[in-house]
């Protein structure tokens, strides 16, 4: 009962998915941010299967090399296109490529290729153009959604396939590419992609979605307690930590609740799930800020203690002994681009509810 929280649509995100859906028929490329948890994925998958587009994603951060790119590149194209017609056009397509489809490995098959380190070049071409191939041929469309983009430059360091890839997404036209990130890049601006921005949800919002899951599992906040109010203040329009919470609750719930059960939750029972929640989560984020240079920590921590949305101001520099200047900014920036705080548009508070909540409280 527990998968009873996780969503089966998009939950108040009609206004983007029409957007995405209307990118998609025709035929654009377009860019979706977002913090992490916020419902990018979700929208782009959601779009795509109500337009009947092929859809397979690619995450950067998970690629270390060239030939971890390809190879999840080349999988997310067999595994799409896995019907007999179409690993026959696949098969057909590598007859002229350096690499096989052998249909021994799995049971639609998968591509290979003897090719050794630092010879990937050709292959990455031809691998990058079946798509499109695929496309006309089959007569349909492809989404092809990028996560984590510039990771790709921590192995692409002379940017020659980070080129290649950027004149692919302009010139494919049957292919649209969805790129996830955090904040939209200059470059991405500079090339007129449409940017869907997923702001956090408001309590209205997440409201009837929280009050009919925990209805699916059997469940209600006590309406004479604050229950429902606090559920919403920890969660903060945040989704997946929203997700994560109830599920904490209803676990907790029956671990704990003598029966038979009333199906009530008290606001007391909110706040001890959220802070054994944080609890178990604390060593992550303990790691998270030991990763962080000392200056981006102490603006983390300070905004932790005490939100503003302004940071800059003279008063909050001095106040939490920030550094001034192009330092100040540039923690900013880079928080921001992690995903760890929202940026001016939203107030400059951590973007994360638990990490926050658990902050606040270590910090006292």
């Amino acid at each position: 009962m527990a998968n009873a929280f996780v969503p089966q649509s998009l939950v108040c995100r009609e206004a983007e998915l029409e957007q995405v859906c209307t990118l998609l028929r025709q035929d654009r490329d377009f860019v979706v941010t977002g913090v992490s948890g916020a419902g990018r994925r979700t929208l782009i998958r959601s779009a795509a299967r109500q337009v009947g587009s092929r859809c397979l994603e690619i995450d950067f951060l998970r690629c270390r090399n060239a030939g971890q790119f390809l190879r999840f590149l080349a999988d997310g194209l067999t595994d799409t296109f896995s019907e007999p017609d179409e690993l026959a056009k696949i098969q057909q397509w590598s007859l002229s490529q350096p690499l096989t489809l052998d249909k021994t490995l799995s049971p639609q098959g998968r591509l290979v290729w003897p090719i050794p380190p630092g010879k990937e070049w050709l292959l990455f071409e031809g691998l990058l153009a079946l798509p499109q191939q695929l496309a006309e041929g089959l007569d349909c469309q492809v989404v092809i959604i990028f996560h984590n983009f510039p990771h790709i430059r921590s192995w692409d360091r002379q940017g020659k396939w980070e080129t290649y890839l950027r004149q692919e997404i302009a010139r494919q036209s049957r292919v649209s590419y969805g790129l996830l990130a955090t904040v939209a890049e200059p470059w991405m601006l500079a090339s007129q992609l449409p940017v869907i921005s997923l702001a956090p949800l408001s309590n209205e919002e997440l409201r009837p979605w929280i009050a009919g899951s925990m209805a699916t599992a059997g469940l209600k906040f006590d309406p004479h307690s604050r229950a429902l109010d606090l559920y919403l203040r920890y969660a903060q329009g945040h989704m997946k930590d929203a997700i994560t919470l109830a599920q904490r609750i209803w676990l907790d719930y029956h671990a704990m609740t003598p029966q038979p059960p009333t199906g009530l939750i008290q606001a007391h029972q909110v706040h001890s799930s959220i802070l054994a929640l944080t609890q178990d989560m604390s060593v992550t984020f303990e790691a998270l800020l030991l990763l962080l240079p000392p200056t981006q920590a102490r603006v983390l921590e300070s905004l932790a203690l005490d939100p503003t949305d302004s940071p800059q101001a003279s008063a909050y520099i001095k106040k939490h002994q920030l550094s001034r200047g192009g330092g100040l900014q540039g923690a900013l920036n880079s928080l921001e681009q992690k995903g760890l705080i929202y940026g001016p548009q939203y107030g400059y508070r951590i973007a994360l509810p638990l990490l926050y909540f658990w902050l606040k409280r270590r910090l006292g």
